[in-house]
């Protein structure tokens, strides 16, 4: 998936939302957990409910780990469904890895080649060996932390080097510098919308992924007010307020109702811009 068909299915859908399949089997509906593969079957419901709504999926392993190899299993049959089903969906492992030298190699062949992932997300605090393993890959990409939407975002990433500089925007001028940087997007949460103007001086064409709009008390509206560019350069991404929208049998219907939501406030903006 390059950025170009990213971009081109954006446009074609009117949306640049992001599903976050973040699968807790505790919040699932009870009869799911009577299947042979209930994080799977409920991923799959999910996926067919809303894949015309959402131009991108991100599930995050820590919730598949969680639940040992048949987690992983479970992983591995999604990414396996989306690719051979829904081959124009950009696909986003949110594992948040990053280590130096052969240990991310080893993490970049797992998640890009054993697993079929487009991206996944990586901690960049190791700096440039830890990360350029993963841009070694062609037309896949890495989503460095840059911004994120926790409250301990304040602790390190908005601290000034030298009393001159935030450490975010450090992250963000030396990682352009880096080895195949064409393939960098970067996490930037939709909690910190008054940020999103300075990070666009420093990289105004990658692609940010945004979480946080909706349970995090992200603003849809001001995000795309600072955020947005040229190619739209956004994925927003929602989980909770999409996947568990109901706890019931019609879980998948209330999850496409509330994507619907999404998606069209989406298309609203996009026509008026």
């Amino acid at each position: 998936m390059t950025a170009e068909k990213l971009i081109s299915e954006i446009k074609r859908k009117k949306s640049f939302l992001c599903i976050g399949l973040d699968v807790d089997l505790d919040k699932v509906p009870k009869y799911l957990l009577e299947e042979e593969d209930p994080i799977f079957s409920f991923n799959k419901a999910i996926i067919d409910a809303t894949h015309h709504l959402a131009v991108a999926y991100k599930p995050n392993t820590a919730f598949y780990e969680a639940y040992g190899i048949n987690g992983w299993k479970s992983l591995q049959k999604t990414i396996t469904y989306l690719n051979n089903n829904y081959p124009e969906i950009f696909t986003i492992a949110d594992a948040k890895r990053g280590d130096i030298g052969n240990t991310s190699s080893m993490y970049a062949m797992a998640f890009f080649n054993d697993l079929g992932f487009d991206s996944v997300t990586v901690a960049p605090y190791m700096g440039k060996d830890s990360v350029e393993p993963f841009l070694a890959f062609e037309d896949k990409h890495t989503i460095l932390l840059a911004l994120t939407s926790n409250e301990g975002a304040f602790d390190f990433q908005t601290q000034k080097i030298n009393s001159e500089k935030e450490v975010y925007k450090t992250v963000l001028e030396t990682s352009k510098n880096w080895k195949n940087a064409h393939n960098l997007m970067y996490v930037v949460g939709a909690t910190k919308a008054e940020y999103f103007s300075e990070i666009r001086k420093i990289v105004p064409d990658n692609f940010l992924l945004v979480p946080g709009v909706g349970a995090q008390g992200g603003n849809l509206e001001e995000v795309c007010k600072y955020g947005m560019n040229k190619n739209v350069g956004l994925l927003i991404n929602s989980s909770r307020g999409i996947i568990y929208a109901s706890q019931e049998n019609n879980f998948a219907e209330a999850a496409k109702k509330e994507a619907k939501n999404l998606q069209q406030q989406m298309q609203t903006i996009l026509n008026a811009v």
